[in-house]
This record gives C-alpha cells, sequence and structure tokens, in this order.
C-alpha cells in the first residue's frame, strides 16, 4: 500500500499545532507572487519546492523575462534577511564571501561579513563571472558555510541561493563548473508570457496598478519556514519509488549517448524536491507524481550528452524516466502520472 495511515489523533494534533494549516499558506504564498509574475504558476510551485527541500534554483532563461523578479518576489515573501550580488567580470571571492579587514581601534584584522551571508541570496547573472569567483559559492552550497582566513563560519538558516543566468551563447558568459552545477538543486526557465498575460502586464503598467516585489509582505516568519523544511523530510517514501529512483540513476550512468550520468547527491536531491512537492499539495506521504514532476528540473541539468548542446540529454533523460518500470509492489494506478 503506497498511502500509509497515520493515526487520526497525530493528524489532529499536528494540525492544530498551526494556526492556519502549512498548505494554506503555501497556497497563500504561491497566490501573492502570481500576481507578480503572471501566468507562471507552474514555475512559481517549482522554485517553492526547491526552497522547502532545502535546496538552490539556476533561473536560466533571457533577459527580460522576470529571473530577477521572482527571486525577489520570494525574497519579500518568505521573511528573512535579502541579499543581491550582481556578478561582473571583475569580481572576486572576497566580494561574495567577505574577508577581513584591519581594525585601527583594536589594532587587529576582524571579518567583514560578504553578501553570501543571509538567509536569500540572489545571485543575479552568476555566469557572468569567473570559475574562481563562482567556486567561492561551492562550500557555501552544499556545507552552508565558508572558510576566511583559515576560519570556518556557518551560514544563516535557513539559507538557499537563487542565480540567475542568460544563455550561454550571449556575449560575456562562461560556463558554470560542473561541480557547481550539480549544487542546484533545480534549473527553472520561466518563458514568454502569453499574449493574454502580457497584454494584462501592459494594462497594469499603463493603469500604473502594476505590482513589485518590494510592494509584497511577507506570509511566513522564518521559524515557521524552518519548521516547513523540517516536516518536509519526514514524508514517507515508499520503499518501491526509492528503488524506482535508483534504477533510474543507474540507468543514466550507462546511457550511451550521455557522458556523465548522475550522481548520489542527484538522487537525493530528487528524493528532497518529491517530498516537498508533496508537502505543497497537502500530502505527508509522497506519489509518483511527485517524482515525475519533479525529475527533470531536478536531474536534467547534471548531465551531459556525447554530443554538443544539452537536448540529447534531456531527450535521454525523458526516455529513462518513462522507460524505467514502477516495482511491482506499486499499485499499477499509481503510475499512470508518469510523462507521456
Amino acid at each position: 500500500m503506497l498511502v500509509p495511515k497515520f493515526d487520526g489523533m497525530q493528524e489532529k494534533a499536528e494540525a492544530q499545532a498551526w494556526p492556519e494549516t502549512p498548505q494554506v499558506l503555501l497556497q497563500r504564498l504561491i497566490h501573492r507572487i502570481d500576481h507578480v509574475l503572471l501566468g507562471k504558476r507552474e514555475t512559481v510551485v517549482q522554485l517553492l519546492t526547491a526552497m522547502l527541500a532545502g535546496g538552490h534554483v539556476l533561473l536560466e532563461d533571457v533577459p527580460g523575462v522576470g529571473k530577477t523578479m521572482l527571486a525577489g518576489a520570494f525574497a519579500r515573501v518568505l521573511g528573512g534577511e535579502f541579499k543581491r550580488i550582481q556578478f561582473t567580470s571583475d569580481m572576486l571571492p572576497a566580494d561574495v564571501i567577505g574577508g577581513a579587514v584591519w581594525d585601527s581601534r583594536i589594532s587587529e584584522f576582524v571579518y567583514r561579513p560578504g553578501p553570501i551571508m543571509a538567509n536569500i541570496v540572489l545571485a543575479d547573472e552568476i555566469n557572468r563571472t569567473s570559475p574562481r569567483t563562482q567556486s567561492a559559492l561551492l562550500e557555501a552550497m552544499e556545507e552552508r558555510r565558508i572558510s576566511v582566513e583559515g576560519e570556518t563560519r556557518k551560514l544563516p538558516e535557513p539559507f538557499v541561493l537563487i542565480a540567475t543566468q542568460n544563455p550561454l551563447s550571449y556575449e560575456g558568459t562562461n560556463i558554470l563548473p560542473e561541480a557547481q552545477m550539480d549544487r542546484f538543486m533545480m534549473r527553472l526557465s520561466i518563458g514568454y508570457p502569453s499574449v493574454e498575460n502580457e497584454a494584462k502586464m501592459l494594462e497594469q503598467y499603463a493603469s500604473g496598478s502594476r505590482l513589485e516585489p518590494h510592494q509584497l509582505r511577507p506570509v511566513l516568519m522564518l521559524e515557521e519556514w524552518l519548521r516547513m523544511q523540517r516536516e518536509v523530510r519526514q514524508a514517507h517514501v515508499h520503499p518501491g519509488l526509492l528503488e524506482y529512483m535508483a534504477k533510474v540513476t543507474d540507468a543514466t550512468r550507462r546511457a550511451p549517448e550521455l557522458e556523465l550520468g548522475l550522481s548520489p547527491r542527484a538522487g537525493r536531491d530528487w528524493l528532497r524536491a518529491s517530498q516537498a512537492r508533496a508537502y505543497v499539495e497537502g500530502r505527508r506521504y509522497v506519489l509518483p507524481d511527485d517524482l515525475f514532476a519533479t525529475g527533470e528540473v531536478v536531474l536534467a541539468h547534471r548531465l551531459n550528452g556525447v554530443s554538443a548542446g544539452g537536448r540529447q540529454a534531456f531527450e535521454a533523460l525523458h526516455r529513462i524516466l518513462r522507460n524505467t518500470p514502477m516495482p511491482v509492489s506499486i499499485a499499477p494506478q499509481q503510475g499512470a502520472g508518469r510523462h507521456k
């Protein structure tokens, strides 16, 4: 049986512990951001899913579609301290993580925090800076700490990095190191708005009623966000689903059209994202649909095809997700939501 049975008194106690249920709060959060980024609800849900799972997100798209706006809107509704780093070609690692400066009052070096010391950090146009500066983020993204002048410092909790980048065909961009790409839980694309939503947006600008991210008010307190992250990890995952995930990751390592398969970190991130997706949907257990809803955005950017371009890797992943059989312990109807 895929859906676990919970004690009724336990469910009632958990529900009473929140003034409002977490799902009501999350839906209110999604609704507010919908007013800023019109017609992109699924992208909003995916970004929220990654943040609840404790992951970092890479927003990759052409300029002007709302990447920075989306990150700023999340920073406003989630509360906590927000910092923005505008990456440029001449930026140094110390500009990100901070460094030691001389304090003449006490005649010694003291640590000056960098913008990485925040709950939500927007790394804007991350692929415009050098690989050396990009690598300064590796320790922060995986271990939630930084090392400065031989001393290790913990980052605030929670900590999430939302990075934006333009496609590599644009002038002045660099390829992110593979180790850094693997540390992003999701890579998302916003895309152009529909004609209807673009017309509505222009109407809002014309009438002066357009809602900007800085006008949003927090929906969650920092403590509530941390508590939700803890509850996400308690979502039940059927052993059959874990077996399916392991088969998918193994298949990518043996696929002839892929030169780089999925790492164990990728499988862990997929698990956490599927638990968070279930939580957003109001469930404390994971369904196959949660795996299929998060699989491509969590896994595709970590794969390299044998030939140039990312399309081959995406098609290989799509085939593997579709063709890998669900274990017999999963009821047949439970696998009906896989990608067609």
